[in-house]
């Protein structure tokens, strides 16, 4: 059976290093970010992003979230893959996207798996919509 959930997050720590590798004007660099869930997931996470921003503004960037939680009742663990970007480094042509690892998930959420997306309004709040499997 698949499952949908949603809601929203909180940023609560956002720790950039200086970046790492400065080439024709793009900038890589490494970021540590911790969240707070809301909605039909409770909990938190802790997350290493690898951006990427040109002159254009930030256009990329990768990461790996581990985050622990409530989803749906289900009390467990589960990691997730991002892969996000921008056209022109705004907003507008942004696409933000996870992938649930496969057996990444632990206590009840053992077997999960699936995809989901993170939206950002224009006063800057952050939502997020999932749509997975439990094995």
């Amino acid at each position: 059976m698949t499952f949908q959930a949603s809601g929203s997050f909180d940023i609560e720590a956002w720790d950039a290093d200086k970046p790492y590798d400065e080439q024709g004007g793009n900038r890589l660099t490494r970021v540590h970010v911790g969240k707070t869930f809301h909605g039909d997931l409770v909990g938190t996470s802790s997350t290493e992003l690898i951006t990427v921003e040109s002159p254009a503004g930030p256009v990329a960037y990768v990461g790996i979230e581990h985050v622990q939680g409530i989803l749906h009742g289900r009390e467990g663990t589960f990691v997730l893959q991002h892969s996000a970007g921008s056209e022109d480094g705004t907003a507008d042509t942004q696409w933000l996207r996870w992938l649930i690892v496969p057996t990444s998930g632990t206590g009840e959420l053992a077997g999960i798996r699936g995809v989901g997306q993170i939206s950002v309004s224009e006063d800057g709040g952050h939502t997020w919509a999932l749509e997975y499997t439990l094995d």
